[in-house]
């Protein structure tokens, strides 16, 4: 699918998307409760869908009428394989269903094991983190033909995890670790990145109540035997996307965005201090705390003074390799971009609209920030469908805003 965008002045105001992180973490929270919670602002983004189809393989019921879902929660200490759990091209459904697929004594007791599945590219991503806790607690983890297959039951106890590792991990674990017999201990080296995604999961715990503390900087704390509790809650606002519209006074927009909580707990909002930076200056910016901003600071960088990024090895290792994608399509627009293996830099040389058909690289995010740039430029680019991963309605919201982008 293409989309061809035409140079425009956006101009409006629109409503910030829910929060796709904190989707994930509620859905998961309420399908491991004894009773029926409602949750408002789950949208029907891929992503959201994969969560969904995970939890129904698991045995939850869950039904979605417009953008609220009701979910009645099972015990996954007695489920039992059945189909296989279809992520699609969710990292971070995969991550937190794994540790949950060896809470099943039933399964154990058996010797069952669970199937996950997703696309191509979700299934070349790393778990090292989970063989690794497989291997030393004898459990089941084998990769094959697109799959990986888990068994056995985790036990509690202490659990030393890297702390520049996808917090995605960490969240999984949290999500087990309250259903089994005893306590365990999350030991998290330093330094820890995307420390803000683990803060968002102990809020989203806490709300289906579920406790978990950190003791100090670097240790959760997670009492066995809880319970979680039905809940009704709603989605806040999601600064990940929503970056891609503020992103448009930079370029010279009129536009802004309303329903995003101030003191959110995302790490992403960390945009509103850096795209003034960017706008006036060619700074330095560390994010690996905010792997998922990288290629809306080096589009942002292209029309602006460049910038240097620092912290970005977790960019190969997304949907696309996002620094390489990122520059060579930046190229196109006659920007270079420098790639290191922690750092890529960006330098506007002759920045001019792109002479040739743009390449989404089946990433949403890549998609969101090419479409930023073309919005002033104009051009083409294909993969447009990938916004469906986690904003279907993006190109909606951009004409809304008087963009003139035609899907083809």
């Amino acid at each position: 699918m293409i989309a061809e965008i035409k140079p425009a002045r956006l101009k409006g105001i629109i409503q910030a998307p829910p929060s796709k992180s904190m989707g994930h973490r509620m859905m998961i929270c309420a399908a491991l409760a004894n009773g029926i919670s409602h949750i408002e602002g789950i949208s029907d983004s891929e992503d959201m869908h994969a969560t969904l189809d995970a939890l129904t393989a698991l045995g939850v019921s869950c039904t979605k009428k417009g953008s609220a879902v009701e979910i009645r929660g099972t015990d996954l200490r007695k489920a039992k394989p059945a189909a296989s759990l279809a992520c699609r091209e969710s990292g971070s459904t995969l991550r937190f269903m794994i540790p949950l697929c060896m809470v099943s004594d039933e399964a154990a007791a058996k010797d069952e094991h669970f199937t996950l599945t997703g696309s191509p590219r979700l299934m070349e991503r790393p778990q090292s983190v989970y063989e690794e806790i497989c291997v030393k607690q004898k459990l089941t983890f084998i990769r094959k033909d697109g799959a990986i297959e888990v068994g056995g039951k985790l036990s509690a106890g202490v659990y030393e995890i890297a702390g520049n590792i996808s917090s995605q991990f960490i969240t999984g674990l949290l999500f087990t670790l309250p259903l089994l017999d005893n306590d365990s201990i999350l030991s998290i080296s330093e330094p820890i990145e995307s420390r803000s995604y683990i803060d968002m999961t102990i809020a989203a715990l806490a709300l289906f109540g579920i406790r978990v503390n950190w003791s100090d900087h670097h240790t959760i704390s997670i009492a066995g035997n809880q319970q979680y509790t039905p809940a009704d809650v709603s989605v806040e606002g999601d600064y990940s996307n929503t970056a891609f519209f503020e992103a448009l006074p930079c370029l010279g927009h009129d536009v802004s965005v309303t329903g995003l909580n101030e003191n959110s707990l995302q790490g992403d909002r960390i945009y509103r201090t850096i795209f003034p930076q960017i706008a006036s200056g060619c700074p330095t910016v560390h994010i690996g705390d905010c792997p998922d901003l990288g290629p809306i600071f080096m589009a942002l960088a292209a029309a602006k003074h460049g910038i240097t990024l620092t912290g970005t090895k977790r960019l190969k290792i997304k949907e696309s390799d996002r620094g390489t994608a990122m520059a060579a399509e930046l190229a196109k627009f006659g920007v270079k971009a420098e790639l290191e293996e922690d750092t890529i830099r960006v330098i506007p040389e002759a920045f001019h609209a792109p002479d040739e058909l743009l390449h989404g690289h089946n990433d949403h995010r890549i998609v969101m920030a090419l479409a930023t740039l073309l919005t002033v430029t104009g051009g083409r680019i294909d993969d447009a469908q990938a916004v469906s991963k986690s904003l279907p309605d993006y190109f909606t919201l951009l004409n809304s805003l008087g963009a003139e982008a035609i899907i083809k």
